[in-house]
C-alpha cells in the first residue's frame, strides 16, 4: 500500500464512526491520491478537535473545506468578547501616544501592589514566584544580570503598557487607568527612578528618562 493510500485510511474510518464525527470525504472531480490524503490527514485532525459532522469535498480544500456552502474550521477556544478585542487593541508607544487619561502616584500604588502584585513579585519587586522588578544591583554585562525595570527596561511606557495587557496574572486588564498608573508609579519609585508622591501621567510618564534607554539597537522596518 502506498503512503497516500495509508494517510487515506483514517478518512475511511472516520466515515464510519457515530454522530458528530461521521465526515464522508468524496472524490467528485477526480483529485490525486495525493491530494486525497493531504485533504484527509486535514479533515481528521478537524473532526477529532471539533467533533464536525458534513460531507466535504477533498477538492475545495485550497479554499478551505466547504460543507453546505459554509467554510469549517477546528472549533477552538471561544469567541472574545467586544471589551476584550478593544483591550488586545491597546498600543502605548515610548512617547506617550496610546496612554489613556488618568494619574497616579506611588503612595496609592504601593497599596495596590501590596493587594495585587506581593503575592508574586515580591515585596517591593525583589521578585517571589514571579521575576524581581525591582532592586537588581548586577549590571546587564555581568555573568548573571538582574533584568529589573531599573537595569533593563528602556521606556518607562513599557510598564505601564505591559502592566495594563498582562496584570495582575490571575485578572489581565482589570485594572483602572488610574490604577496602572499608580502601580507603574510604584514601580519607577521601587527602582529609585521618581519621587514618591511624584505624579505619573500621560505627560509625566514619557519624560521619565531610564537607565538603559541607549542599551537597546532598533530596527527600523518601514521600507
Amino acid at each position: 500500500m502506498s503512503m497516500p493510500e495509508r494517510l487515506a485510511m483514517p478518512c475511511r474510518r472516520v466515515a464510519q464512526r457515530g454522530p458528530g464525527e461521521n465526515v464522508a470525504v468524496v472524490d467528485r472531480r477526480g483529485v490525486s491520491a495525493c491530494a486525497r490524503a493531504l485533504a484527509c490527514a486535514t479533515l481528521l485532525g478537524s473532526c477529532v478537535l471539533g467533533g464536525c459532522a458534513a460531507t466535504i469535498w477533498p477538492s475545495d480544500w485550497a479554499g478551505g473545506a466547504v460543507a453546505g456552502g459554509a467554510l469549517l474550521a477546528p472549533r477552538l477556544g471561544r469567541a472574545i468578547t467586544q471589551e476584550q478585542a478593544a483591550r488586545s487593541g491597546l498600543n502605548v508607544f515610548p512617547d506617550g501616544r496610546g496612554l489613556p487619561a488618568g494619574r497616579g502616584n506611588a503612595v496609592e500604588g504601593a497599596a495596590l501592589y501590596a493587594e495585587k502584585c506581593l503575592s508574586c513579585h515580591g515585596p517591593g519587586g525583589r521578585g517571589a514566584t514571579a521575576e524581581e522588578l525591582a532592586g537588581g544591583r548586577a549590571a546587564l554585562d555581568s555573568e548573571s544580570p538582574d533584568k529589573t525595570i531599573g537595569l533593563y527596561w528602556p521606556y518607562a511606557t513599557t510598564v505601564f503598557d505591559f502592566t495594563r495587557r498582562a496584570m495582575p496574572m490571575d485578572a489581565p486588564g482589570s485594572l483602572s487607568a488610574d490604577q496602572t498608573y499608580a502601580v507603574t508609579a510604584y514601580l519607577l519609585f521601587a527602582n529609585a527612578l521618581i519621587g514618591e508622591r511624584e505624579e505619573m501621567n500621560a505627560d509625566t510618564l514619557p519624560r521619565v528618562r531610564m537607565p538603559n534607554r541607549e542599551g537597546f539597537r532598533f530596527i527600523d522596518a518601514r521600507p
